[in-house]
């Protein structure tokens, strides 16, 4: 279940991204800024459960801690965001 507002849909009105709360609502409480800024002040939301619950592996907002990632001994890594073909047909 992905609430509305938090996905990202392509032409054919299929989900294929999820935003965070910070990025759908830019929201201090949400993107835990100013006020919120802190570890005190800066707690899990409904929108962060939501994807905890479904990644738990992953920092689902600023302060969160969760268990180590995968971490890799390389000197260099190659980060695509995009890539050119992306989101084209193989056929």
């Amino acid at each position: 279940m992905i609430m509305n507002g938090l996905y990202v849909v392509n032409k054919e009105g299929r989900v294929v991204a999820c935003k965070s709360a910070c990025l759908a609502f830019d929201n201090d409480r949400f993107c835990c800024r100013n006020a919120y800024g802190t570890p005190e002040k800066c707690k899990r939301t409904t929108y962060s459960m939501l994807f905890k619950e479904a990644c738990p592996s992953y920092y689902s907002y600023a302060y969160d801690t969760p268990p180590p990632l995968v971490t890799c001994s390389a000197k260099e890594y190659i980060i695509t965001f995009c890539p050119s073909n992306w989101g084209h047909s193989s056929t």
